[in-house]
């Protein structure tokens, strides 16, 4: 018997719209809707259900609405249906409310239904809401363009696929959260491992591999046996003889900048960077600071003065009285340094000669206390650069000394010329005294065995170590970086270096071929290395330089093709900065309040109901919101093979205390690798 579509909308009824706002609205229930399984849409269904969907019939369609809760109000009056005999007496009856959250609109279209976020039209007091049928939820459910990857289903909605676009996932950052044990790095490694085998099947060429990058930096170790199964996989730890199949972790020193040098150093800005940059220059421009020639020496000497001065003038030293009388004070230590040796040409003696002069006519019109008058002029700087520049050609010094190249161009030196180099520009820069604090640290790290197979490599060829760790043309690329053997003091900087090394890979990837190269960057247990700090204070240390380099790469790096996935299980300790700057979150089970907050101040909308359930979300299961989903879905994720997790199970201690399972005990093992013991 067919049916008309008004008798079709009766039969999916459940209430009536009572109140209604832009945010809420509120719905009673009728008396004849079911009290927990809805079996007019074709299939049973639980309902009421908190978090699931109903629909208010409006002119473009229907008006698509959240449950966000549901109760019982007692009426003093019993409301009947047909006759009713007055005379009876009748105790009150429950009535049945339920609060909705618009989410959208569902319009009919010729061949399907289409969901869309927002409201054009909303509906009034009186109108019906009805139950979607399995074809409408499916439409709200698995709206959205190019779902491409399909990660889980939905439990709420019919065991819906929840499928998403990679584009939207990894290209706009992501931010998976949850306690411990809720199922984080499943989710991590699922996606990746469901990413590139949608990505196979749907190959143009099927000789050809996945052209994908996916580069994880693993502070726990986790990952490796989560990925042994593929043979492209790299795998790179800090003592390679332990892992059978995995490779050494290589991150040389000269791979580091000024400002994680600085980092690592904990440098003052204002005493020890100086050096730092001056002798990063030297070494990178391959200058010897050992065994020269006395006018080598001297050209050296005043290159670096040439440069310390060019510094003083970008920033106005001596042209301002109170710095300028520091300024004038440094010089002078400096031309104490342009002495005439007895093996110098004539006309390097003669340059000198003049350049002193100056320097005594400069002194001799700047005598006295305080700073009145006591500033320089942009031509006596200019006269006095240049007088220095005769002599430093007149001692055998090029052109291209001066500034050939950056200090922070990844060009190789070894650690004890490093030493060296900072020790030589320290005394011309009259900063010795500064460097007490600073030469110890960087030579306990030279002297480290723990990290020396890790930066002690200037023989490694730039391409190369791009090609391994982010990937070779046309093939898939996975690599998963070790890190849990790293000692913590150089865990925050070796992490800062790759991700830096990776996005500047990225940029100059699109400076030359004017296309971005899709990569993802997936960070592990992200709370230690972009944790929030206080930009109050002078911050310099590694933590905080390594939370800086991925604030850049959460505000920068869409635009150059590297996708940020953060893993974390204390949002409220990560960088406000870079969640604010993610897209899309997969939220599991969150127990802290202050958590909780954080996660629910992240979203920008009035969709916040089916947050309520996160505290209380049994493990493998998530909220997906945001850019990567039309509107919040309850997800169970896709179930890996056990050898596909990661290794971050549960301890099984009944079972190790009754003998279930087996664990033996060879501290001697540990022991030697724990202390480098080659037996």
């Amino acid at each position: 018997m067919l049916t008309t579509p008004i008798e079709h909308l009766a039969s999916l009824r459940v209430g009536t719209v009572e109140y209604i706002s832009p945010d809420r609205i509120e719905v009673q229930l009728d008396i004849e809707s079911p009290d927990s399984v809805a079996l007019n849409t074709g299939t049973p269904r639980n309902f009421p259900r908190i978090n699931s969907y109903v629909m208010i019939p409006i002119d473009l369609g229907f008006v698509v609405g959240q449950v966000s809760w549901i109760t019982i109000q007692r009426s003093p009056y019993p409301k009947r249906s047909g006759f009713q005999d007055f005379g009876l007496i009748d105790l009150p009856f429950p009535l049945r409310k339920m609060e909705l959250q618009p989410v959208g609109t569902l319009c009919a279209t010729e061949t399907a239904y289409k969901f869309k976020r927002g409201l054009e039209t909303f509906p009034s007091v009186g109108d019906i809401v009805i139950l979607p049928t399995e074809e409408q939820l499916r439409s709200i459910i698995e709206s959205g363009e190019n779902r491409r990857v399909h990660i889980g289903n939905s439990p709420l909605l019919g065991n819906a696929k929840v499928m998403i676009d990679p584009d939207r996932l990894f290209g706009r950052h992501l931010a998976v959260l949850g306690n411990t044990g809720s199922g984080k790095s499943c989710t991590v490694a699922g996606l990746i491992r469901w990413s590139l085998d949608s990505a196979r099947k749907n190959l143009l060429d099927n000789t050809n591999s996945v052209n994908s990058r996916f580069i994880i930096l693993d502070p726990n170790g986790e990952y490796s046996k989560a990925f042994a199964d593929k043979q492209d996989a790299n795998i790179y730890t800090v003592n390679v003889e332990t892992r059978d199949g995995n490779k050494q972790l290589e991150i040389p020193l000269w791979f580091w900048n000024t400002d994680e040098w600085c980092g690592f150093t904990k440098a003052s800005p204002k005493t020890h960077r100086t050096t730092i940059v001056h002798a990063l220059k030297t070494v990178r421009s391959g200058i010897n600071v050992d065994g020269q020639s006395k006018e080598r020496e001297l050209s050296n000497y005043v290159r670096v003065i040439i440069q310390a001065i060019n510094i003083s003038v970008k920033d106005g030293l001596p042209f301002l009285r109170k710095p300028a009388f520091g300024f004038h004070n440094t010089l002078v230590k400096w031309s104490e340094g342009f002495k005439a040796e007895e093996e110098f040409s004539k006309e390097l003696k003669d340059s000198l000669a003049i350049l002193n002069s100056k320097i005594s006519e400069f002194c001799a019109n700047r005598t006295g206390n305080g700073f009145i008058d006591y500033t320089y002029t942009r031509e006596e700087i200019k006269e006095l650069l240049n007088l220095m520049s005769s002599v430093f050609s007149e001692a055998g010094g090029k052109e291209e000394e001066f500034f050939p190249i950056d200090e922070d161009s990844p060009i190789p030196f070894t650690g004890e010329n490093f030493v060296r180099s900072i020790e030589a520009n320290a005394e011309i820069l009259k900063t010795t005294d500064y460097i007490i604090t600073l030469l110890p640290r960087i030579k306990t790290l030279l002297s480290d065995v723990r990290v020396k197979n890790v930066i002690d490599n200037e023989n490694l060829k730039l391409d190369e170590w791009l090609s391994s760790y982010i990937g070779a043309n046309e093939k898939e690329a996975l690599t998963v970086v070790d890190l849990s053997l790293l000692p913590s003091d150089v865990t925050s900087i070796i992490t800062a270096v790759i991700a830096r090394m990776v996005f500047e890979a990225q940029q100059r990837y699109l400076k030359l071929n004017k296309q971005c190269l899709p990569t993802v960057l997936v960070m592990e247990e992200a709370h230690y290395f972009i944790k929030r700090y206080n930009d109050d204070m002078e911050n310099t240390g590694p933590t905080t330089q390594c939370c800086k380099v991925f604030e850049k790469i959460a505000r920068e790096g869409r635009k150059f093709g590297l996708g940020l996935v953060l893993s974390s299980q204390r949002p409220s300790e990560l960088s406000p900065t870079v969640l604010s700057q993610c897209n899309s979150f997969l939220l599991h089970r969150i127990s802290n309040d202050k958590d909780q907050e954080l996660v629910h101040r992240l979203l920008p909308d009035n969709m916040r109901g089916i947050l309520r359930e996160i505290p209380s979300l049994p493990s493998q299961y998530a909220v997906l919101l945001g850019w990567a989903s039309e509107l919040p879905v309850m997800v169970k994720m896709r179930t890996l093979q056990k050898s596909q997790c990661p290794q971050s199970d549960d301890p099984d201690y009944w079972d190790v205390w009754t003998g279930r399972k087996e664990r033996k005990i060879d501290w001697c093992k540990i022991a030697n690798e724990w202390q480098n013991n080659k037996i």
